[in-house]
């Protein structure tokens, strides 16, 4: 590629100054405009977006100078393709020393690593530094860590195919730069934010739940409440310190002198006077129906613990950046740490953490992924405000009814704020930013942003969740909340004209109860005296049309989207009534295909249901019934199936599947699609008509349309049962299972299976992989002690038939 002849004039202009420019009289602001900008002109950015865009879509970002404390905030410049932040970069003054001064570096590596941008770059034209930012910033690092490309002006010619390559937007938008990311990826030490956040607020909890329950006498309830909530409203105010919405510092210095908690309620009251959210909320209020919080106020905590906590959130010592630490990042992390539990040990004055019983099922907590994320929202909310005007969607209803830490309804949240925005700017922005209540507000480049009045009615409008967990419950609600703040640098000026408290209170949009579990469970005062207070709240039954009651008279909502939980554990008595009040399912449940069924009962007569969940509910024998609905009485609009692990480290096949609650007519087409490990897709459409032939049966999605006929044809064939008899084999090991129960060691050692035959207890042991079409490959080398001992032994499959 051609040298600019731009980029030799910028560098002789530099050289030929360079005293002028190193004297520490030259500026930051000088360097910026006269060699900074033209050099990223000439690697193809519109720094001045000369090309008009709108103020969420501009390629650069010159950072507002936002001052928190002494220190002003933000990179220079955040840098952009289709509105999404690819890399920051810091500008210097030329006498600043980047090859060898660390505050720089650090600064900037904690900005990128918290925003989790994989690279940003340092530079002052002198000097071009480009840091890989997935390793976690420590205030003792050298300029030189993490440093993985370093140049000096006069090296820029020699390097121009390479940042143009590397660093150019054309370059970006055809995956370069992702590649380099790739390539650069440094072979240790790369520790993304939300893992590192995570740890941190673990170790919070644990010191939080130790010292509580040794001086306080609180229930096992009480104790992960308070826990949880202290650390929510931590979180809350340090990220509107570093926003500029709190004074910066305020949390720092309680930790200065004695009585810390108590001094830290004062500020968690002046919270509640000015955001009005539940997160603060210590007084009944008419009008509010949740409870208020009587419990934290009167706790005694140890000073030592919170000046641990405090100290670590807080420059230099912290690597967290908390203005960039985004409600996705934060949802992420909120994700695992509800995956455990308090618990009390015998005595109630000792706490400990440990999984959850259904996360140890499951073996570990699943993040569903941004992407996944916005795939449903476009296909289900979009689809539903495509061709309209804001006045046509103000009654949108959208819901999650196991929303967890709230990633769907974040997600749907976010679409909406860009869609109205988008919407008022188009139709003529003056007109909205009129009024009393003005639904958008000017920003000081030009550009034009919701107002905070705007932002919490389309939160208030819209978007419901409902979750069994009560933690789950209240950080989807921070979530959201900080979301209602994020990427408002403008707010500070327009909290004081805002007459109201800022925040709105979400107690009657997010709720905690069991989706699938209703009032009716306990028949009658009789059968609910048989139910202890823990067990009522591990049940948790909630009354949709009680708690939504506008909503469900109305018809129900209009979007039902998530990520529903799969094979969760049930009681007998949970079972019994599921298969009572749920018509769809067979005796084998599933709590997903129990949450498909509950999400058309949820959704009004033309709405939109988007979900991700196992490929079983097409293949699996028993799932008939759901099958047959669905093909017979929905409009189904898309099936996504994924040849990889959606969901880190679980072994499942996934499914986006879009269901319009329709009649389909006859002509109606199912768009399939197959995504392959490469990324490639495989896509094509089927007449639903042909998958209502076949009665509920089985479905193969990756029959594709030209062996139809062949298909057809075969499906005209005996199946398996109508010539044998199935039945489910042994399930030799589960923790809980089996007579006495297994325990977790047994489990993992397996002491029942052998490589011979040790008694008369021993019988052949077959696995799925030893059984071939034509043979089995059993070698008399792999036997089991059969009996009692075993998880499921399931003497009714006839083992010893003399044929099979």
């Amino acid at each position: 590629m051609a040298i600019p002849a731009q980029l030799n004039l910028l560098i002789e202009r530099f050289r030929d100054n360079l005293p002028d420019y190193k004297s520490g009289k030259y500026n930051e602001t000088q360097v910026r405009r006269e060699f900074i900008d033209p050099l990223f002109k000439l690697l193809g950015w519109d720094i001045d977006n000369d090309k008009g865009y709108a103020e969420a879509y501009k390629e650069v970002v010159h950072e507002d100078a936002l001052k928190v404390g002494q220190a002003t905030k933000a990179p220079d410049y955040g840098f952009r393709v289709g509105g999404q932040r690819k890399f920051f970069l810091e500008a210097k003054k030329p006498s600043v020393n980047i090859k060898e001064d660390t505050h720089p570096a650090y600064q900037l590596r904690r900005y990128a690593w918290s925003a989790k941008l994989p690279l940003s770059i340092l530079t002052d034209f002198e000097e071009f530094a480009v840091y890989d930012c997935r390793v976690q910033p420590d205030k003792a690092d050298k300029a030189a860590a993490a440093r993985i490309m370093y140049l000096q002006y006069e090296q820029y010619p020699a390097h121009w195919d390479e940042l143009v390559a590397t660093f150019s937007p054309e370059a970006i938008q055809k995956g370069a730069f992702d590649r380099y990311v790739e390539s650069t990826k440094a072979k240790k030490g790369t520790t993304e934010v939300d893992s590192v956040f995570l740890q941190e607020i673990e170790r919070w909890r644990d010191s939080l739940a130790r010292n509580l329950a040794r001086r306080n006498s609180l229930s096992q309830r009480q104790l992960n409440f308070a826990v949880q909530r202290i650390i929510d409203r931590v979180i809350f105010l340090r990220i509107a310190e570093d926003r500029g919405l709190e004074p910066y510092g305020q949390l720092r210095d309680l930790a200065k002198a004695a009585e810390i908690y108590p001094r830290l309620m004062e500020v968690f009251r002046r919270a509640d006077d000015r955001y009005n959210s539940g997160l603060f909320h210590f007084q009944p209020e008419k009008g509010r129906d949740e409870a208020p919080d009587r419990l934290t106020p009167g706790l005694a905590v140890d000073d030592k613990i919170f000046k641990d906590i405090l100290r670590h959130i807080y420059y230099p010592d912290s690597p967290y950046e908390f203005s960039v630490l985004s409600a996705d990042i934060l949802g992420q992390v909120y994700e695992q740490f509800l995956g455990k539990v308090i618990r009390l040990t015998p005595g109630g004055h000792r706490a400990e953490v440990e999984d959850k019983p259904e996360v140890k099922k499951a073996g570990g907590v699943y993040y569903t992924p941004t992407y996944i994320v916005e795939y449903i929202v476009r296909q289900t909310v979009g689809k539903l405000v495509e061709g309209k005007q804001p006045q046509e969607v103000e009654r949108l209803k959208i819901a999650d009814p196991a929303c967890g830490s709230g990633s769907f309804l974040l997600g749907a949240y976010q679409f909406l704020l860009d869609w109205y925005r988008d919407r008022y700017i188009e139709d003529g922005p003056t007109k909205w930013a009129k009024g009393r209540q003005p639904r958008l507000y000017q920003t000081e480049t030009g550009g034009w942003k919701l107002s905070m009045a705007e932002r919490k009615r389309i939160l208030l409008a819209h978007i419901y969740g409902v979750d069994i967990d009560p933690q789950a419950v209240e950080v989807t609600k921070l979530s959201l909340l900080l979301r209602v703040l994020e990427d408002e640098k403008a707010l500070s000026p327009q909290l004081e004209l805002i007459q109201a408290r800022v925040l709105p209170d979400l107690g009657n949009n997010i709720k905690c109860g069991n989706s699938l579990i209703g009032p009716d469970f306990y028949s009658g005062g009789q059968q609910l005296a048989l139910f202890d207070e823990e067990e009522l709240h591990r049940v948790n039954a909630f009354d949709w049309q009680k708690e939504f009651p506008q909503i469900m008279r109305n018809g129900g909502f209009d979007a039902v989207i998530g990520n529903p939980p799969y094979g969760a554990s049930l009681s007998q008595g949970e079972v019994t009534y599921l298969l009572t009040n749920f018509n769809l399912q067979n005796y084998q449940l599933d709590t997903y295909l129990l949450f498909i069924e509950k999400a058309l009962a949820l959704t009004r007569n033309g709405g939109i249901i988007g979900q991700i969940i196992p490929n079983t509910w097409l293949s699996n024998l028993t799932s008939t019934h759901v099958r047959k609905h669905l093909f017979s009485q929905t409009q189904l609009e898309s099936i996504v199936h994924y040849q990889y692990h959606v969901f880190q480290n679980a072994k499942v096949d996934t499914e986006t599947v879009i269901i319009k609650k329709w009649l389909p007519n006859d002509g109606h087409e199912i768009n399939i699609s197959i995504v392959n490990k490469d990324d490639s897709i495989v896509s094509y459409t089927v007449r639903q008509n042909n998958w209502q032939l076949i009665n509920g049966k089985p479905v193969n999605i990756f029959e594709r349309p030209e062996y139809a006929n062949i298909a057809r044809k075969l499906r005209m064939l005996k199946l398996l049962d109508e010539l044998c008899v199935i039945t489910q084999g042994a399930k030799p090991f589960q923790v809980g299972k089996g007579k006495p129960p297994q325990t977790r060691k047994i489990v993992e050692e397996k002491p029942f299976v052998s490589e011979m035959s040790h008694d008369s207890t021993f019988r052949p042991l077959l696995r799925g992989s030893l059984i071939q079409r034509y043979q089995i490959l059993w070698n008399n080398n792999y036997w089991i002690s059969f009996g009692d001992w075993l998880a499921e032994p399931r003497y009714s499959a006839n083992y010893d038939a003399p044929s099979k």
